[in-house]
């Protein structure tokens, strides 16, 4: 069976969106990006109207070997597995995967990280977005030649 690498055409995006482009190369990575393992697997949840949490399942890592970075619209989050020379255990079965990750995030624009937490072999990542005043809608008044009147 053949696969088909579609990736998709966003010219018509570029013709009628000012200002979209970086939605659209975010668009186009996500399309050809195929070396994502899963590993490890994680939840991307809903709390509020503009927050949101983060939760990977990394059993068998301690806080030490996990690291969390937030720079600028990229959220990283790697997990260093220290071998152990001392180990001599003989696995029948090695189902928990004890290898390192690195797990890259996309944020949206005025998405900050506020906090985390590692809990029951859990870390929860919480998200908040906090848009500037300035950026929220306001009132404009429109001005007439004999008086102010505020739109509704």
């Amino acid at each position: 069976m053949r696969k088909f690498n579609v990736t998709p055409d966003l010219t018509p995006l570029y013709r009628s969106a000012i200002g979209f482009d970086r939605l659209a190369k975010m668009a186009e990575h996500a399309a050809v990006q195929n070396g994502n393992t899963g590993y490890p697997p994680y939840n991307i949840e809903l709390l509020g109207e503009n927050r949101y949490r983060i939760t990977m399942a990394v059993a068998g890592f301690s806080m030490q070997e996990l690291d969390i970075t937030s720079e600028g619209d990229k959220l990283l989050v790697k997990g260093n597995k220290v071998a152990n020379v001392n180990d001599e255990r003989k696995y029948l079965h090695q189902g928990i995967a004890e290898r390192g990750f690195e797990r890259t995030f996309q944020l949206a624009d005025h998405v900050n990280v506020v906090g985390a937490d590692l809990e029951n072999g859990l870390l929860n990542i919480d998200l908040v977005r906090e848009i500037p005043e300035a950026l929220k809608a306001r009132k404009i008044k429109i001005n007439t030649a004999n008086n102010t009147i505020d739109s509704d």
